[in-house]
């Protein structure tokens, strides 16, 4: 798959959720994970992000931020910042095409996106439920979806128990040099 996406939590209150998240955005090949504010810290200073059910290791695995406040969180250039939330003028998850480059947050157990992260957003998406979900199974269904659809997968059959369809082999292009070309523009 093309790209990379980091995944956090803007004033996570649970570890646990924040656990959940890193363990899932290391399965789904994250590049990173980070928190905004967290309000659960451990005696070292530092957010804990693993319980003993993390067979993953994933906090050795994928780099884990934590920022002090929305202006703080880095985006890296030419990566576009999505929000999900459940708001009005975000954009069902089924609708939405995945930036290549993304860095995806979402809201605090109790909370939305803070109005200074919602600000930095380029982009917002919700998944289309009936109210909020758990913010760990928010960000793995907003995961799968990335993966689906970016991960060059066959398509879906027509009819139930059919066969996927496979999307045709890429063909490459041929040899190509610019000195024969001008050389051959030039002979006529």
């Amino acid at each position: 798959m093309r790209g990379y996406f980091g995944i956090g939590i803007d004033g996570p209150s649970k570890e646990g959720n924040v656990g959940n998240l890193v363990r899932t955005a290391h399965s789904f090949g994250a590049s990173f994970a980070f928190a905004v504010n967290p309000t659960k810290i451990s005696h070292t200073g530092e957010l804990v992000t693993a319980d003993f059910a993390d067979t993953s290791k994933s906090a050795s695995q994928i780099p884990f931020y934590n920022y002090e406040t929305a202006v703080d969180v880095h985006v890296p250039q030419g990566c576009r910042l999505v929000g999900i939330e459940l708001c009005d003028e975000a954009v069902d998850l089924p609708s939405f095409r995945h930036p290549t480059q993304a860095v995806y947050v979402l809201g605090g157990e109790r909370t939305s996106l803070s109005e200074a992260m919602a600000a930095r957003c380029d982009l917002m998406i919700k998944i289309p439920t009936k109210f909020s979900l758990n913010v760990a199974t928010a960000g793995a269904i907003v995961m799968y979806d990335r993966l689906r659809l970016l991960g060059g997968f066959a398509d879906r059959p027509v009819s139930p128990g059919g066969k996927p369809i496979e999307k045709p082999a890429h063909v490459h292009g041929g040899r190509f040099s610019r000195l024969e070309r001008r050389a051959a523009k030039q002979k006529t």
